[in-house]
């Protein structure tokens, strides 16, 4: 997606945090892109298949770091993975603000190399992730300029500003008690585990939907309208991060008692169902398994 270039970003709460620590020998291996990839749209913590550096400690909280001032029109989200993800996050407030009674923000870090939090380190190998006792949201944008210059990908707009959404919407899972009421109960295609992760599909599908809709303090829309062409770069990120395309892509078998995120085909259905339905349609907790 697209920001107008004179779109006021406004008041935001994202901080920057972090060591400044890069990738350990300027780099990795298509090995190394695999694990990240699968971090990056996971959660999961793969650090250590890396070899990263050492984590900034003593900072194991959601405040501080430094707050981010230069971010603050749509012309520089246009131009700074940094900016998108920011701007981003201030669009995706706002929906929820209009969307959820009793709606808070959390806290987004945006990661500058790696540093430590209540749920683990956050860094460019650990991918973006929430972290529930903190209400934070962390992520190092470090992670798509590693794309394009591995791959010459651009890692598209729209998919970055899905992967925060996604995020966003465990937010509001955390806010409303899905959480409370559906706590991990192990891995499987019918786990609450694989549930909660089509749900803030879901959620990122409704907030695509509605995204060009809403306003800075001017009047002026944040964004501009998707694009098909968008919409099938966040698809094809959400197929891509599918539990059965994972375990195709590392040489196994695809094992569906071991899922923890759902199928690309599930990712997908999901997300275009928030899209066309909004809110209301992401109740991936009452319907059963086999209509997943």
């Amino acid at each position: 997606m697209t920001f107008n270039d004179d779109a006021r970003i406004g008041k935001t709460t994202a901080r920057r945090r972090g060591a400044g620590v890069a990738i350990a020998g300027g780099g990795v291996g298509l090995v190394g892109i695999a694990v990240l990839l699968i971090s990056l749209f996971t959660g999961t913590d793969l650090t250590g298949l890396l070899g990263g550096g050492a984590a900034d400690q003593g900072q194991g909280g959601g405040a501080g770091g430094q707050a981010i001032t230069n971010c603050t029109t749509g012309a520089e989200a246009n131009a700074s993975d940094e900016c998108r993800l920011v701007a981003a996050s201030v669009v995706i407030d706002t929906f929820w603000t209009q969307s959820l009674d009793g709606y808070r923000q959390p806290q987004l870090i945006i990661v500058d190399g790696s540093t430590s939090t209540r749920c683990g380190t956050a860094s460019n190998a650990t991918g973006p992730f929430y972290c529930p006792p903190e209400e934070t949201v962390y992520i190092d944008p470090a992670f798509f300029g590693l794309l394009r210059q591995q791959f010459g990908t651009d890692a598209g707009s729209l998919a970055q500003m899905y992967v925060l959404a996604h995020e966003y919407g465990h937010h509001v899972q955390n806010l409303v008690g899905v959480m409370r009421d559906h706590p991990d109960n192990g891995t499987g295609p019918d786990s609450n585990g694989v549930r909660t992760e089509l749900q803030a599909d879901c959620f990122a599908g409704a907030w695509v939907a509605d995204a060009a809709q809403v306003k800075d303090a001017s009047g002026t829309a944040y964004l501009q309208p998707v694009t098909q062409a968008q919409i099938n770069d966040a698809l094809a990120a959400a197929a891509a991060v599918g539990d059965d395309h994972i375990q195709q892509q590392s040489g196994g078998a695809v094992n569906p008692e071991s899922w923890t995120h759902g199928s690309s085909d599930q990712r997908q259905r999901w997300f275009a169902a928030g899209y066309q339905g909004g809110v209301n349609a992401c109740d991936t907790f009452s319907v059963p398994g086999r209509s997943l």
